[in-house]
């Protein structure tokens, strides 16, 4: 009880406000509710979804991306029913995560599984099945020579963070290395008239990214068509790539600076087009686009990309908690309203599409073409914001990282010095000043 009391008047000081539902209780209640939507909704693994009359099967990106967002929250409270729902993902496709049709021109549509794969494998190193087809296209990829197949920024999100688990899985710095090189030319070249053009996807004066080449200046919003277009998913994707492949890589990493200083470029340019609400548009840069005419105005893509990645950004010390808190709340606030709370369903989800005006009527109650990548989206935000309040909740408790090493109570913590409510069997844990595996 102190400890809540004190924790909630830390929040009052910080933002002028009581933030009723910023505690490591409600985030991870709204998570409980949002997953078991998705999974109720969608209980066999290997179903094939049907949108526009064509089949796509379930180990492409969109299905990919529910599988990081619960990885993620799995990292947070490791319940059984959600890595059995991966591990029969995973084993209903037999570990692979491309036909050779598929893995034509290195299609990113179909690497974006092994990010799901490789953090399995991680978990259970002895399952070689997990990585071996993954990092076989992997390879494939880099044996070409080629760094330019990157030509739309959604793919940066759906294939860098496989390389960075990669090179920490080998220890073959290569995979950062090509990771890198194939990162600075979508950021630097992917633009103009054509792919390729030579033109930047990253505008460095305003921080924030054009989708491909076709939304490259003279394009312009097309409801403020003094403004160019920056839709807000894409760059969204491009700023949970970082926080990711920062998270996969050592700080060590060679390139890690350049990452850093994206990060943070792109940081302060999400700070700058927040809503009121606490939520962002669909055009970042162009406040009246709503999308599709009949939408309201939050979008919950992107929203849930920002605040996860500020909040991974303020833990790890890369972003001025000062600056970047309120932010924070805010958008984690609107990320709670969005959630049903009867269902676990999420509303304002932008279906599938490359810009502001795809994708459908976005409303509190629409469901998108796609629910599984907005699904996804929303709990690897709020997995972030969570494991960010267990840090803030321990220092208001006065717990102090160095005070991990000397514990002697039956309080598990993690390897990151996190406390784990639920240790999970197989892992290692601190406990009572030692290492221990629990059973």
């Amino acid at each position: 009880m102190t400890r809540l009391i004190i924790t909630f008047l830390l929040l009052l000081v910080t933002t002028g406000t009581p933030a009723q539902t910023f505690t490591t209780e409600q985030i991870m209640t709204d998570a409980e509710k949002v997953a078991g939507y998705f999974m109720r909704n969608y209980p066999d693994v290997g179903a094939d979804s049907y949108v526009g009359g064509k089949r796509r099967n379930s180990k492409i990106w969109t299905r990919s991306v529910f599988y990081e967002g619960l990885l993620n929250i799995y990292r947070e409270q490791p319940r059984e029913e959600w890595l059995k729902y991966a591990l029969d993902w995973g084993e209903h496709h037999k570990w692979i995560s491309s036909s050779d049709n598929e893995a034509r021109n290195a299609n990113a549509d179909y690497q974006c599984c092994g990010q799901a794969y490789l953090q399995l494998y991680q978990m259970e190193p002895a399952e070689t099945v997990r990585m071996e087809h993954i990092k076989m296209r992997i390879d494939q990829m880099m044996a070409t020579g080629r760094v330019d197949f990157w030509h739309w920024i959604d793919a940066i999100q759906m294939s860098m963070p496989v390389m960075a688990l990669l090179g920490d899985i080998t220890g073959d710095e290569n995979y950062w290395d090509y990771m890198y090189r194939s990162y600075q030319y979508t950021r630097n070249s992917h633009g103009g008239s054509k792919k390729g053009g030579g033109l930047p996807l990253l505008n460095t004066t305003t921080g924030l990214w054009y989708r491909d080449y076709q939304f490259d200046p003279p394009y312009r919003d097309l409801t403020e068509p003094d403004k160019d277009c920056y839709w807000s998913r894409g760059n969204g994707w491009v700023y949970m790539a970082l926080a990711r492949v920062m998270q996969f890589t050592p700080p060590t990493e060679s390139h890690r600076a350049d990452y850093e200083a994206d990060f943070r470029l792109m940081s302060k340019a999400l700070l700058d087009c927040q809503r009121e609400d606490g939520s962002w548009n669909v055009s970042l840069a162009a406040p009246t686009n709503f999308g599709q005419e009949g939408s309201e105005g939050p979008e919950m893509t992107g929203t849930s990309l920002f605040v996860g990645g500020m909040a991974y950004g303020v833990r790890t010390g890369l972003l001025d908690s000062t600056v970047y808190m309120p932010a924070i709340r805010r958008g984690w606030e609107a990320m709670h309203e969005a959630v049903h709370e009867a269902t676990g369903q999420v509303g304002y989800l932008q279906g599938t599409g490359s810009k502001p005006e795809d994708g459908g009527v976005i409303t509190y109650n629409s469901i998108p073409d796609f629910e599984d990548f907005g699904y996804g989206c929303w709990l690897w935000g709020a997995a972030e914001v969570h494991a960010l309040a267990v840090k803030l909740e321990a220092e208001a408790a006065g717990i102090r990282e160095a005070d991990i090493a000397n514990n002697t109570s039956d309080t598990y913590y993690d390897l990151t010095g996190r406390r784990i409510t639920n240790p999970s069997p197989g892992r290692i844990y601190i406990r009572n000043r030692r290492s221990v595996i629990v059973r």
